[in-house]
């Protein structure tokens, strides 16, 4: 399967999942290569049969590690979980696995698809949607999804400096993407106070700082 240094992640600068690998990669400490994937340039790299024979969904994150090939941000951060077990970002403890998986599921499988890149190309193709419709639909859909976030988080004994306790899960490797795209959007973050108090506490490590958007070797220059 190859050690860890064969770990080569498909990825693009502003991609929310890839976002989150990268950040779950930083706190594993494990190093890996990126290759650059562009969603925008010459109608999308993803579109090229090359990528589309490592990921027929057209999607990053891709992680291939060796041979093997990993699709599906979530499960890649699991399968990173389980090749380098220190530091956990899944709990050992049922319920707080289970919760910390439940948190880092709202954010990944019911925000973040409705307003990604191909969703607004649908709606600006099929419905003739323009740049401040599509805005306002993603402002819409990510702040019904904050909304139940805070409600989960806010008051919440298994809440601690992080989502779920005092070390960074699954969760925050979701959460600090996810609100970098609620700006790009203008969604008004002052209403999700315990939010952006884990998310400050998330950016005060390094793993999370490295992973960011602007600090890939992607990123357009400043």
């Amino acid at each position: 399967m190859g050690d860890a240094h064969d770990l080569v992640l498909y990825s693009y600068w502003r991609s929310s999942a890839a976002y989150r690998v990268r950040i779950a990669l930083n706190l594993k400490g494990l190093p890996y290569r990126i290759v650059p994937v562009n969603l925008l340039a010459d109608g999308g790299e993803q579109h090229r049969a090359a990528f589309r024979e490592l990921n027929p969904q057209r999607l990053v994150p891709v992680l291939v590690h060796g041979e093997r090939v990993f699709r599906q941000s979530l499960a890649i951060i699991e399968y990173l979980e389980s090749i380098r077990f220190e530091p956990p970002l899944l709990p050992q403890s049922p319920r707080e696995r289970a919760r910390a998986q439940a948190l880092a599921q709202l954010i990944a499988c019911d925000i973040h698809p409705i307003a990604n890149l191909r969703v607004l190309k649908y709606l600006e193709r099929e419905f003739g949607a323009d740049e401040e419709q599509k805005a306002k639909w993603c402002r819409h859909w990510i702040a019904e999804g904050l909304s139940a976030l805070e409600t989960l988080l806010e008051d919440n004994p298994s809440t601690g400096s992080f989502c779920e306790g005092d070390e960074p899960t699954i969760a925050d490797c979701c959460l600090v993407p996810q609100l970098y795209n609620a700006r790009r959007y203008g969604v008004d973050l002052a209403r999700f106070p315990t939010l952006t108090r884990i998310e400050q506490a998330c950016l005060e490590l390094e793993a999370f700082r490295e992973a960011a958007p602007e600090r890939q070797p992607d990123a357009p220059a400043a």
